[in-house]
């Protein structure tokens, strides 16, 4: 496997890279977030991205998208977070997009993809009812009535939950905490005033939400994907979803990267450069390292994706663990390096240590990939 991108997904990068930091640089971040804005994420510029045709990337070309694949969309998003570019592109353009060009019936892609690559519709997934993740952890039960499904739960920690347009929602329909069978996928469209969507302050500033669902009915053609099949999909989902999001968490990590060596070669200290100090020099070259073994992990687990790897489940573990693990050191030593500055609101540093708190925890942190992989490899 050749660990570069094609000329495609190079020009895809390069754009991105132009927009991120013409058009969304981190004060348009600030300014969201200084100003309270309620969808956390810009309009006009979510708007620029459609035109691009980024929110179509996963999606086939019979239903508006271009088909690009994950390492497409990947590039896309490292670029973007590099500058913490605010918008719903990965809860829709890769895990509503994905989930519904894979697993959705003719009638379920002709309405819903033609909306998502338009920019008509965002979308979220609703998983988790705790806060640590297990996406077999689930009770919300889903109990069939006359011709149709009624739901009743809590989902926490959806990712752009505040705003999304059509959730879907993982029940059970069968069996206890724990069983990967009897899960089932639900299309939700986000309109029902049964549905109270509690918009969470997170450290991070990023749309999050905790939703209940009370007596919601759901007819049997807005399920996704067969009943009871829903724990094979929803892992499958989750799996590009986890390294769509790694690959965020390397731009943000080479974000923080950047500004440090920046940093390092302008502060004095003593009269000469700390940059120069050894011990600085030698922590930096560790953070360098781990950034390229990130950087290969995650290439490999999107071109594994696209290439329908049977290595999916522990390429997408790895690429998260290391993601997660390079971006809590780099962020941990650009605060240190920079001193009392980098913790400081002023200061842009700051934002890439608090999202990397808070974007460690999505899908499995690293301690839990760790031992999902260790329980895939045999060990």
């Amino acid at each position: 496997m050749k660990l570069i991108l094609n000329e495609e997904q190079q020009f895809l990068k390069d754009t991105a890279k132009n927009f991120a930091e013409e058009r969304t640089p981190i004060n348009h971040f600030r300014s969201l977030r200084d100003n309270k804005d309620n969808l956390l994420w810009d309009k006009d510029t979510w708007k620029e991205m459609v035109n691009l045709g980024w929110s179509g990337i996963l999606i086939p070309e019979e239903y508006g998208g271009s088909n690009f694949g994950l390492a497409g969309i990947s590039v896309i998003l490292q670029e973007c977070g590099k500058t913490l570019t605010p918008s719903p592109l990965f809860a829709t353009g890769v895990l509503g997009a994905y989930a519904i060009s894979q697993y959705g019936t003719e009638e379920q892609k002709k309405k819903y993809l033609p909306q998502i690559a338009n920019g008509e519709i965002t979308t979220a997934i609703a998983i988790d009812e705790s806060s640590h993740h297990n996406p077999l952890n689930i009770n919300m039960p889903a109990v069939l009535k006359d011709n149709s499904y009624i739901l009743n739960g809590k989902k926490v920690f959806v990712v752009d939950g505040a705003s999304a347009d059509l959730l879907i929602v993982v029940a059970r329909t069968s069996g206890k905490t724990g069983d990967s069978t009897g899960l089932t996928l639900f299309l939700v469209e986000n309109n029902q005033p049964s549905i109270n969507v509690v918009k969470l302050d997170m450290a991070d500033s990023r749309n999050y939400a905790n939703i209940t669902f009370s007596d919601i009915t759901v007819q049997k053609e807005n399920i996704l994907g067969d009943v009871e099949a829903g724990g094979e999909a929803i892992e499958n989902i989750l799996d590009i979803g986890r390294i769509a999001i790694s690959a965020e968490m390397l731009g943000n990590t080479e974000a923080a990267f950047e500004s440090t060596i920046s940093y390092l070669k302008e502060r004095k200290q003593f009269g000469v450069l700390i940059g120069t100090f050894q011990a600085l020099q030698h922590r930096a070259a560790e953070m360098f390292c781990e950034i390229e073994l990130t950087k290969s992990s995650i290439m490999a687990a999107m071109q594994g994706a696209d290439n329908n790897s049977n290595e999916l489940q522990r390429l997408a573990s790895l690429a998260k663990t290391m993601a997660g693990e390079t971006l809590h050191l780099v962020s941990n030593e650009a605060i240190q390096m920079h001193g009392g500055i980098g913790v400081t609101d002023e200061y842009d540093l700051g934002f890439y240590l608090k999202r990397s708190r808070v974007v460690e925890q999505i899908f499995g942190c690293s301690k839990f990939h760790t031992e999902r992989y260790a329980n895939i490899s045999g060990f």
